[in-house]
């Protein structure tokens, strides 16, 4: 029985069956869990990112070979677009690509069949949720009386996009099931919400309206946060923390060839203190001209850190925020000439290829510090099994 922690270890955000089973809640703090979890034998691991997008990439990088269309919806989601498949069996055809990831990762996948995004993902649900599709579910080989069955047994808020927020709102107007939904008033449910609740029962009944995002679009914002293992009051761990943030998120935007505009730092203290001891800020500093240099950004963040530091507090987080993103091709040039930033897109460059190549991290800025202490807590998290060649498996006879 398997279960995930949150940052720092607080609280549980994955859950196998079984251990839902035992009435384990998403969210649960693991100070309630630990008498449960030594009882009936529930390991639980902590938040490990680097295995997690490792792990996604090869499952990304299998399902290629399904389509030659594909959007990355998240992390641990995507769509193929099967349109050119419709004389295949779609059902079989899922199972193949459940037992290929299964044989080539170990990792379980449910796969869920729709003539239109929201239907497929409604699919998925039901492959998750109904063991009798043994993980594949095909809505468009049921008839439209054997889906009405099941859209009448699925709450409106399990849709995608609907939530726990709007969920409330529909159901004050009598819409409590997918079905219901469906069958709403197109006209009355744009006017009372959007142009994307009107996609939505399109879609619904069948009417594609939310294309296949071949190429992910360049993030409009780029945010890096954390919150800290233990709580931090001086400036010289808040400024190692803002260092080490401001580096990942400059990474972040030099993947999408992006500049910046502005950086935006943050800190704050637990929600749960006491009125007087709360204390959060932020401060933006513009940035002309644009850059994607580390050095730069961390320059401007830690100048934006001591505006809104102040002593006699415990923070718990700290973050920053990249803005204003523009491409690199198309950013607006030094009306001057060539700016000092831009001797330093050839650094920028070089480390990134060293960190790429020796592992993040081998080359960074002094002020992210040594130690570290304030880094968030996960000790138990697992080996990066497929990433770090002294954390490989080891198998012995």
């Amino acid at each position: 029985m398997l279960g995930s922690f949150r940052n720092n270890d607080g609280c549980a955000v994955a859950r196998s069956n079984e251990v839902k089973a035992l009435g384990v809640k998403m969210g649960q703090p693991w100070f309630q869990l630990k008498d449960l979890a030594r009882k009936h034998g529930i390991i639980a691991y902590s938040s490990n990112y680097t295995l997690y997008a490792d792990m996604s990439n090869r499952v990304m990088s299998i399902l290629t070979m399904f389509s030659p269309n594909q959007e990355i919806y998240s992390i641990d989601e995507c769509f193929l677009d099967l349109t050119g498949f419709r004389t295949r069996n779609l059902t079989l055809y899922g199972q193949f690509i459940r037992q290929r990831i299964k044989q080539w990762t170990g990792l379980p996948v449910c796969v869920g069949i729709g003539a239109t995004k929201t239907l497929s993902k409604l699919a998925n649900h039901l492959a998750k949720k109904q063991p009798q599709f043994n993980g594949v579910c095909d809505l468009n080989s049921m008839t439209s009386s054997q889906q009405e069955e099941w859209f009448e047994r699925i709450e409106v808020g399990e849709l995608w996009g609907i939530g726990r927020k709007l969920a409330p709102k529909l159901n004050a107007m009598n819409i409590f099931t997918v079905s219901d939904l469906k069958q709403a008033s197109i006209p009355s449910m744009r006017s009372k919400f959007s142009v994307v609740m009107e996609k939505m029962i399109r879609e619904l009944n069948g009417t594609p309206c939310i294309e296949l995002e071949e190429v992910t679009p360049p993030k409009k914002e780029i945010i890096s946060s954390r919150s800290f293992g233990i709580k931090v009051t001086d400036l010289a761990s808040l400024e190692e923390a803002v260092s080490l943030y401001t580096s990942r998120a400059a990474e972040k935007l030099r993947r999408q060839n992006s500049y910046a505009r502005a950086i935006t730092v943050f800190i704050n203290t637990s929600r749960f203190n006491k009125p007087e001891e709360n204390y959060s800020n932020a401060f933006r500093v513009s940035l002309s001209p644009q850059t994607a240099s580390t050095i730069v950004l961390t320059k401007a963040a830690i100048w934006g850190l001591r505006k809104i530091y102040r002593r006699g507090y415990q923070y718990q987080k700290a973050g920053v925020m990249l803005s204003g993103l523009v491409d690199a091709q198309t950013r607006q040039a030094d009306l001057f000439g060539l700016s000092p930033i831009s001797n330093k897109t050839k650094v920028m460059d070089v480390i990134d290829a060293i960190n790429v190549r020796m592992g993040r991290g081998t080359i960074r800025l002094a002020s992210e510090g040594i130690t570290k202490n304030w880094l968030m807590r996960r000790g138990n998290k697992s080996q990066n099994y497929t990433t770090d060649w002294d954390e490989l498996i080891c198998v012995t006879k």
